[in-house]
């Protein structure tokens, strides 16, 4: 019987397959997914595609009917289940998959789901995503076999895996997780049994209505819960992730938020103190403090693209051991595989915490203090973004302003740094701004609304800054 399928075109993303169930994403989606993706592994060489799905309510009928469309495309499929995207990353690592697929909506709406991919080892994303719709629309498949399935259950190698790595001192921590309902319940149930210290964990249950808050540790509101749990009981630290579980948030003693970039000095310090010299990845809406904190340690400091599978080709191509963004994926590849994985994360900065004598709101407090605005988000026609970001890096070098272009502007200037960058996965620009005064950041806030207004565009709207991050 001959193939065709047409995606709806907005799930064709930047890092994944992405939509809204029963609108613009559906079961046929899903078999045309393991259909052409069999097809590229075949063609590739290759014959194992590793396959896990998240928490979400559409997960097991999408991961279900996946599976179908791999196994026509001749592969031998390896299910390991329900769990965090990280364990399926694991898993086509230990069982050298050629090819994975995790079903997961990641921190999207309860209604939201996708499809994150690897082959032969390293991310699956922008033009192979594209080539897949085209594939897909003209039929281009391999013909129809029958290949084979298997279950297995890796959680426990990977708990262990994950223990293994376990490096504290003597210092017993309090530490409270908030799992958020996501897909690493079970897994950090298991995880949290074998560290040491004490632990409690919220909502542990994986539950894809998310009950309790949605699960997106960079928004401040979802992590009020967990505050307050912190502050009840005195606890050293918090730690939060995401719906899929490769993103990390952690709040600190004394009930504050730490970023992305702040927890990659902690990390950053300890990794450069085994490693001296290594480059060290952080993507370009991180902090000056990072990047400056990176070279005081005896680093390399690298400002990158944003975006996880950009991050994770940059660490493969440098052999950096360490890499992050401000939205809290965390990359090792010191003593672990180079895939972002919340949960390894977590266990490395606890470790790093059991072995200090200091409080993390010490080291934290420690840091060159910094005001910047947040991440400021606003529509801007996805014909039109790409054109200004290129407009204003024009007016920039006519100037002679001091400008980074590795990712959109970044424009250094005596009072710090703001930067605008086109979303790759959204009609949005981005804008950040980071400075060591008030005085100073209202004055990069008007040089970046003076470039936006010459291309065209009204000021965003940067209320709902953090101070003192």
């Amino acid at each position: 019987m001959a193939f065709s399928h047409r995606f709806d075109p907005t799930t064709l993303r930047e890092y994944d397959i992405r939509g809204i169930v029963g609108r613009t994403l559906a079961e046929e989606d899903a078999f045309a997914i393991g259909r052409c993706f069999g097809t590229i592994v075949a063609r590739n060489g290759g014959h194992t595609v590793g396959v896990g799905y998240d928490g979400r309510l559409s997960s097991p009928a999408l991961e279900e009917v996946l599976t179908r469309g791999l196994m026509a495309s001749g592969m031998e499929v390896t299910r390991i289940g329900r769990g965090p995207t990280p364990m399926l990353y694991y898993a086509s690592v230990s069982l050298k998959s050629d090819g994975a697929v995790m079903v997961t909506g990641s921190h999207n709406p309860p209604d939201y789901n996708g499809f994150k991919m690897m082959l032969a080892g390293k991310p699956f994303f922008g033009t192979q995503i594209r080539d897949l719709g085209t594939m897909s629309a003209a039929g281009d498949v391999v013909p129809e076999a029958e290949g084979s399935e298997r279950a297995i259950d890796i959680s426990p190698d990977y708990v262990a895996r994950l223990l293994s790595d376990w490096d504290g001192g003597d210092r017993l921590l309090r530490v409270i997780w908030d799992n958020g309902n996501g897909a690493a319940g079970d897994v950090l149930t298991k995880l949290v049994a074998g560290l040491p210290g004490e632990h409690t964990v919220l909502n542990p249950t994986v539950d894809g209505t998310f009950p309790a808050h949605h699960p997106d540790p960079t928004v401040p509101k979802n992590l009020e819960q967990l505050i307050a749990e912190v502050a009840k009981q005195r606890a050293d630290i918090g730690i939060a992730f995401d719906g899929d579980a490769d993103r990390i948030g952690l709040i600190d003693n004394k009930g504050r938020i730490l970023f992305g970039d702040q927890l990659l000095v902690i990390l950053a310090r300890d990794v450069l103190h085994e490693r001296p010299g290594a480059t060290i990845i952080a993507d370009v809406k991180a902090s000056q403090v990072l990047f400056d904190e990176i070279s005081r340690a005896g680093g390399n400091p690298l400002m990158w693209r944003t975006g996880h599978s950009l991050i994770k080709a940059k660490m493969a191509e440098t052999g950096s051991p360490l890499a992050g963004e401000m939205s809290g994926h965390i990359f090792f590849a010191d003593r672990w595989y180079g895939f972002d994985d919340a949960l390894y994360a977590a266990v490395r900065t606890l470790g790093v915490l059991a072995r200090m004598d200091q409080k993390l709101s010490d080291v934290r407090d420690a840091l060159p203090q910094v005001i910047n605005t947040p991440e400021v988000r606003f529509d801007c026609d996805d014909m039109r973004k790409f054109a200004v970001i290129e407009e204003v890096a024009a007016r920039l070098r006519a100037e002679g302003a001091k400008v980074s272009e590795t990712d959109g502007v970044r424009v250094q200037t005596s009072d710090g740094w703001w930067l605008l960058r086109a979303s790759n996965t959204q009609a949005v620009l981005v804008a950040r701004a980071e400075a060591t005064s008030d005085a100073g950041l209202e004055r990069l806030k008007q040089a970046l609304v003076q470039q936006l207004e010459q291309s065209g565009l009204h000021a965003p709207d940067f209320s709902g800054g953090h101070a003192g991050h």
